[in-house]
């Protein structure tokens, strides 16, 4: 099959842009559940729990949910998100709540929400000129938000040459080691922030064969501070220190590349068995990671084993979303089929 076409169909669910550079503010329109459960059926992209201890869900295409503990309550576009898809969700540190959507990134703060996007025609290859701890998805585009306390700035990343015009730099993952170093996820290479220089990961610097095509999904630095590195189709790599493995391959968890031959019966593309299609990793407080595949569902590794575990049979598919340790050491995982499962004592109960 052409590499290209190869390509094209690694790219799921990426048609989304963004809109012109405004800051609005929205008045709160509450819609609460009494309800003990989540109504969100589309999948839950994010989950965080904020200093406070109230929940965040994001959805897939059904807006965000905060849960204080007694009573769900709904924001969507109707509130003033962006988008209703929701990449991902985090607090600063005078407690103001960031949700970034498809479609730009919205500021959570005393009932209100302010909305913020990027002029693209204005993009900045200098990332030095600004400032900030707060780092952005800024859609299918070529670069990444940056919001310094005032103004939100699109950085445009340095490209790892040969640059294929069918790639992809929409930041999937964001992590910081601990030397404050931002490591940053796209589709189509890894990223590396010191504060002063970006350097950059390539099929050279990943050690990744020609015939193999990056399409990373989530980065983690856990408490080593070693990188794990998750794609959609060649599974897990692991940089630590100055060596990089591929860690699937090794742990003999990847099978063959097959995901993309198409079934000439069903015209379907076949499923992997594999830690072959990782959208979400976590360390817990044990020290275990914890991967999310597409199609495997979840992976745990103790440092010596990888073993593949069931959450729920029942789920109409075992990809997860997201993977999320909470204030309280709660390890939390939220389905693409809808709800959020709790790992507790070596099974899985449904929490949300």
């Amino acid at each position: 099959m052409n590499r290209n076409l190869i390509y094209l169909l690694l790219l799921l669910s990426m048609n989304f842009s963004c809109s012109e550079s405004k800051k609005t503010e929205h008045s709160e329109l509450v819609r609460t559940s009494q309800n003990d459960t989540l109504k969100f059926t589309s999948g839950i992209r994010a989950i965080f729990q904020d200093s406070q201890g109230n929940y965040w869900f994001g959805s897939h295409h059904e807006g965000v949910c905060y849960y204080d503990g007694k009573t769900f309550k709904y924001f969507t576009t109707k509130d003033g998100l962006q988008n209703n898809q929701i990449r991902s969700i985090q607090e600063d540190k005078n407690g103001v709540i960031w949700i970034v959507t498809a479609r730009g990134v919205n500021s959570y703060d005393g009932g209100k929400f302010t909305s913020f996007s990027t002029e693209f025609d204005s993009p900045k290859s200098d990332w030095n000129a600004t400032t900030g701890n707060l780092w952005f998805y800024a859609g299918e585009e070529d670069g990444i938000n940056r919001f310094d306390g005032m103004n939100m700035n699109y950085l445009i990343f340095p490209k790892p040459m040969p640059i294929d015009p069918y790639n992809s730099f929409g930041v999937t993952g964001i992590s910081t080691d601990k030397a404050d170093r931002v490591w940053i996820a796209t589709y189509s290479a890894l990223f590396r922030y010191d504060g002063e220089v970006v350097e950059v990961y390539g099929h050279e610097k990943l050690n990744i064969e020609d015939n193999e095509l990056i399409h990373i999904r989530s980065v983690l630095v856990d408490s080593k501070d070693r990188i794990w590195i998750g794609n959609n189709g060649i599974g897990v790599l692991l940089k630590h220190a100055d060596s990089i493995t591929h860690f699937s391959k090794k742990q003999g968890k990847l099978i063959p590349m097959n995901e993309f031959q198409e079934n000439i019966k069903t015209g379907q593309l076949a499923k992997n068995t594999g830690l072959q299609s990782v959208f979400a990793m976590e360390e817990d407080a044990e020290g275990n990671i914890w991967f999310g595949d597409r199609d495997s569902g979840a992976w745990k590794y103790d440092g010596k084993n990888l073993t593949n575990v069931t959450i729920d049979n029942t789920l109409s598919t075992p990809m997860i979303w997201s993977i999320y340790n909470d204030n309280n050491n709660n390890l939390l995982f939220g389905m693409a089929a809808g709800g959020v499962y709790e790992f507790n004592d070596g099974s899985f109960d449904k929490r949300f």
